[in-house]
Order: C-alpha cells, then sequence, then structure tokens
C-alpha cells in the first residue's frame, strides 16, 4: 500500500476537489493507495470538507491536529499511515499528473527516496529566495539535492530513520534531507516544471523566510 500524507490548512475552498481528482487520477497507479488528510491549526471548514471527503472515497481518511504546522501535520499522518510507501506533498501545488508521475517513480525504484526538483517559481524574488536557502542547506548539510522544499516526498517504510522526524514547522523538509544524507539514502530528484497553484495564498513571507535561513543554522547545530 501506498500512503500520502496531505496537510491541509485554510483550504476549505478547494480541498475536496482537489481530493477528488487525485482519487480518480491514482486509479491509474498499481497499487492500492491511501490519502491522509491532515487539517491543522485554525480552523476554517477545511475539517468538515476533509470529513466529507473520507465520506466519499473509502481510499482517504481524515485527521485532526489542532496545532499548526506543515511540519506536524506530516509527521502526524506519518505515524498513521500503514502503507509500505510512505510520502506526503503540498496538495495546493501538487497536480494529479503530477502526483502519479512521482508514484510511478516510487514504484519502479523501491529502494530510492524520490522527491520533486521543482525548476519554475513563481517571481524573481521568490527564485532568489529559494536559491539562498537551497545554497545554505547544501552547505550545511552537505546535500547532493537543489530542492529541498520539493515535494512529493516518497520513501519505503524501511527508510526508518525518516519515522523519526522532529522538526513542527517549514524546517521538516531540511531535516528529511539532512537525514537523509546522514543514512546514506539514495534519492532521486525528478524535474517538476508545474507552476500551477489549485487555490488559497502561500504562507511563505519575508519574515518567514528569513526564519528559515537562521533555522537551518539552528538545524545544523543541533544535529552536529
Amino acid at each position: 500500500m501506498i500512503s500520502l500524507v496531505l496537510p491541509v490548512h485554510r483550504q476549505a475552498d478547494h480541498i475536496g476537489a482537489i481530493v477528488a481528482e487525485y482519487v480518480k487520477a491514482l486509479a491509474r497507479v498499481p497499487a492500492p493507495c491511501e490519502l491522509l488528510l491532515v487539517a491543522n491549526g485554525r480552523d476554517d471548514g477545511s475539517r468538515a470538507e476533509c470529513r466529507s471527503a473520507a465520506e466519499r472515497f473509502p481510499q482517504v481518511r481524515a485527521l485532526v491536529r489542532e496545532e499548526g504546522g506543515w511540519g506536524g501535520a506530516v509527521l502526524h499522518g506519518l505515524a498513521e499511515a500503514r502503507g509500505e510507501l510512505l510520502g506526503y506533498t503540498n496538495s495546493a501545488r501538487t497536480s494529479p499528473d503530477d502526483l502519479v508521475l512521482f508514484l510511478l517513480y516510487a514504484l519502479a525504484y523501491p529502494g530510492v527516496v524520490i522527491k520533486a526538483n521543482r525548476k519554475i517559481r513563481e517571481s524573481a524574488a521568490r527564485r532568489a529566495g529559494s536559491l539562498l536557502y537551497n545554497l545554505e542547506c547544501r552547505s550545511l548539510f552537505d546535500l547532493p539535492t537543489w530542492d529541498v522544499n520539493g515535494t512529493p516526498k516518497l520513501f519505503p517504510r524501511s527508510f526508518g530513520a525518516l519515522l523519526s522526524l522532529s522538526e513542527p514547522g517549514d524546517l521538516v523538509d531540511a531535516e528529511f534531507v539532512a537525514i537523509c544524507r546522514r543514512e546514506g539514502y539514495p534519492i532521486l530528484e525528478v524535474p517538476l516544471i508545474s507552476t500551477r497553484r489549485h487555490g488559497g495564498r502561500s504562507t511563505t513571507s519575508l519574515r518567514s523566510a528569513l526564519r528559515m535561513y537562521w533555522g537551518a543554522y539552528r538545524l545544523k547545530r543541533r544535529r552536529a
């Protein structure tokens, strides 16, 4: 079974439609799949939409985490996952076709971490900010990867160290690739060109970006 965690935050206006598209697309994947919707943080109606999706589709499970945070939602979902192939993605940015492509890669390469390498950003400022963050992480953690935050990320359950992720916020992706580097888990980065956003707004701002730059340094210190 494949277990895919979808953190849900302020997505009441589109999460139901996304899940319906995912369920339809997953019929093309030659393995059973479950989608774990983790509604986290302040509720805007997303929880009801997730429960409704779980009632409509047997492949969907709806979970609730009162605290906010991308990493916390990922960890909560992974702890509840039943599959032997595990992963998570940003549902607001992952198209059904891209999701299927990454799952097929993961099935074809069962002993490898599969992750996205996004090639396009919405603006020059976001491109520059992403480049700086990735250069910092490559230097701090001696990484072979270029897009630290790129999702989908998929890995076999046998890569048990990745089930010990602990970062509750945006740094969970840096922790993920740092663990892969430390444990010697091979990574295959798949280029992702799509820039479509299903809905909602990005939570990344100058302040949050600066927190991530400083956070990556602190993560390195903690793992030293």
